[in-house]
């Protein structure tokens, strides 16, 4: 049952899961396809609550909250897991954005597949906060790119030496459009 609900081929981090659903009020089937949901799909609590009700199952956000809270990283972990890994080009770019009428800039990774590796919103754009983003993308990828392709900001380059000097880094304003593309709908969304 639960496969049914999860769906094809997703069911293979279910049996790992190490906490007890012995004393819960729902079946396995429901607290499970509820923390999926969550941790799968871009959704708030009250969304999945509003799905759940949709299919005839009557559960509060706040219980969802408390089960993604208890199951939730073994989840979280197996969906990790499962995500394709990034290629190895990379394209990174920086745009500024108004938040609450302050100047911010969107720094963001993209491979060449077009997936975004990371995002990370700074008050600053220059060799600092370029090293941060280039850190915390290392760390969050756990791998290092064959190419890192960015615009001609200096800070960039800076960094770069620093962080992974034994990577190629390309410079260009024109083979940086995976990046750029990346930035458009950030750029409607504000409009």
């Amino acid at each position: 049952m639960i496969l049914e609900l999860i769906g094809p081929g997703r069911g293979s981090f279910v049996s790992s899961v190490s906490p007890s659903y012995k004393g819960h009020r729902y079946p396995v089937e429901i607290i499970s396809h509820c923390v999926w949901l969550y941790f799968r799909f871009p959704l708030s609590f009250r969304e999945v609550e509003e799905l759940m009700l949709e299919r005839g199952v009557l559960v509060s956000y706040e219980t969802i909250r408390r089960w993604c809270a208890k199951f939730g990283q073994v989840y979280a972990n197996a969906l990790r897991r499962r995500r394709p890994r990034p290629g190895d080009k990379w394209h990174l770019d920086e745009v500024f954005i108004k938040i609450n009428g302050e100047l911010k800039y969107l720094w963001r990774a993209v491979d060449q597949n077009g997936n975004v590796l990371d995002i990370l919103v700074q008050n600053r754009r220059n060799k600092a906060a370029a090293r941060r983003f280039f850190r915390r993308l290392l760390k969050g990828i756990g791998a290092v790119p064959r190419v890192v392709v960015t615009d001609k900001l200096r800070s960039y380059s800076a960094a770069h030496r620093e962080i992974m000097p034994s990577v190629e880094h390309r410079q260009s304003k024109y083979l940086n459009n995976r990046a750029e593309n990346s930035h458009q709908p950030t750029r409607q969304r504000e409009r």
